[in-house]
């Protein structure tokens, strides 16, 4: 075989590569927007329109304090939300090295449940893109290697709808109304600075324990134990939350990380910022 056709060859492998990579990246794209397309299309109006005081006097006193300072009365309650982040993430544990994230998240409150797409750049123009969800009483995992080559793929179960369950009952501080009464959320007291607040949906329960500061803020969030799929246990997770600002007339916490708390020690594994959030309020 001459030395031409190598190269002509290895030309046409290569384009009918990069073809297969793009019609497998086509598809993927067009399943990930059904499925949010389907999430957002599910949602039903709040069970009350607006957040007012009187909702919440008989809630735990840090919890009063807290939606006395991210609403004011009148304030509409969401019924979807829309997030963009940008940040880091970390494969590989310890001795993994962080790597530039982007995504966009999509919630409904009512079923409870999200869509976060992400695109992680592991390598130069080389990215995995992972889909975590919380669908129809379901949790999901996938990472997709260039969105065409599956690397990661969490085993469904139990264990794994209440995991990302609680991850919705975290991250309901970018869209606060979702924790109001009313809302599959039931809160209990602890002490002056903390509550627990407990979420059902579908045959799922998940709690977290929401630690509040003297302004009334949620600055940290914790779990005695949240699924792990990377080694298939139950072990603590926290969220911390930070640099609050007012969208849309709700005050929401621009700055976020979360970490696992291991025996080996504490793990973080995401970092991020908010960049852009919309609410859908009808």
């Amino acid at each position: 075989m001459g030395s031409k056709t190598v190269r002509r060859w290895l030309s046409v492998t290569a384009l009918t590569v990069a073809a297969a990579v793009s019609l497998r990246r086509v598809r993927y794209d067009q399943t990930t927007k059904k499925r949010i397309e389907d999430l957002l299309s599910a949602a039903k109006p709040t069970s009350k329109l607006t957040y007012q005081r009187e909702d919440v006097e008989h809630l735990p006193e840090p919890v009063k304090r807290y939606f006395e300072a991210v609403l004011e009365d009148g304030q509409p309650r969401v019924r979807a939300a829309r997030l963009s982040q940008r940040g880091e993430f970390r494969f590989g544990g310890r001795s993994g090295s962080w790597k530039p994230l982007r995504a966009t998240q999509y919630y409904t409150v009512d079923p409870p449940g999200f869509v976060w797409d992400a695109d992680i750049e592991v390598l130069p123009f080389v990215s995995v893109r992972v889909v975590d969800a919380y669908e129809r009483g379901r949790g999901s995992l996938r990472a997709m290697l260039l969105s065409a080559f599956s690397v990661a793929n969490a085993l469904p179960g139990e264990a794994m709808n209440e995991g990302e369950l609680l991850r919705y009952l975290a991250e309901a501080v970018w869209f606060p109304t979702a924790l109001l009464p009313g809302e599959h959320v039931e809160w209990e007291p602890i002490d002056e600075y903390a509550a627990r607040a407990t979420i059902e949906d579908r045959g799922n329960t998940a709690s977290l324990v929401f630690h509040f500061d003297d302004e009334g803020l949620v600055r940290r969030v914790s779990a005695a134990e949240r699924y792990r799929q990377e080694d298939d246990s139950l072990e603590r997770w926290t969220g911390y939350f930070s640099e609050y600002e007012w969208h849309d007339g709700i005050r929401i916490p621009t700055e976020a990380s979360v970490e696992w708390t291991l025996p080996s020690g504490d793990m973080p594994y995401w970092r991020a910022s908010i960049e852009s959030v919309g609410y859908r309020q009808r």
